[in-house]
């Protein structure tokens, strides 16, 4: 193979690459967060940007991953949506489970999961071919994204701080999300608006 040959497919092999990683670059933290618009379990369109002026709460979700289930079967997420909801937060939780993988639902039981569970976000989401998740970099369930009333993004990552599947694990960890949300309230940067998310990697397809 030529030298010149060797060369252009080095260059090619790189722009492909830049591609991809520009297609799945994550937002960043203090810039704004990109509007989107996704079908919800009550049959309406949602678009981020319906919720300017408020503070918006997203949670990456997957019902059959066993960190999910960590923080529903404790009721850790439920108070979670409550107390921020009751708070005038909007809480929008976002399947990006492609058909025929684990975790993806149709509206049906989307609603029943959310009856059963006591569950109480504003809206659940459908992100079904994956677009809106790798826009926002998401990579595992839960992972959590706090932007402010301006728009701008304040916090991305983990909801706490132990990766584990055991609910007695609640407890005594930092809950991420509700720092940056006390923080946010009394007028302060986060003083960790970007922490390693951890659970069951999204399936995308």
């Amino acid at each position: 193979m030529s030298r010149l040959k060797k060369v252009t497919q080095w260059l090619l092999a790189a722009a492909v690459a830049g591609l991809s990683m520009s297609v799945h670059a994550a937002v960043k933290i203090n810039q704004a967060a990109p509007d989107f618009a996704l079908a919800s379990a009550a049959g309406e369109t949602v678009k981020l940007s319906d919720y300017q002026g408020k503070y918006v709460i997203l949670e990456w979700t997957n019902h059959d991953c066993p960190f999910v289930k960590k923080h529903y079967s404790s009721d850790n997420m439920q108070s979670l949506q409550k107390k921020y909801t009751g708070q005038g937060a909007i809480w929008l939780s976002i399947i990006s489970s492609a058909p025929g993988k684990q975790g993806y639902v149709d509206a049906t039981a989307a609603n029943k999961l959310t009856t059963d569970r006591g569950a109480a976000p504003t809206h659940v989401l459908f992100d079904p071919d994956g677009k809106v998740g790798k826009q926002y970099g998401a990579k595992t369930t839960p992972h959590m994204y706090v932007i402010q009333p301006d728009g701008i993004l304040a916090y991305a990552g983990a909801i706490d701080s132990i990766k584990s599947t055991d609910p007695a694990d609640i407890a005594t960890a930092t809950n991420y999300l509700t720092q940056a949300m006390d923080e946010l309230a009394a007028g302060k940067a986060v003083s960790q608006p970007l922490t390693k998310p951890y659970g069951c990697s999204v399936k995308y397809k």
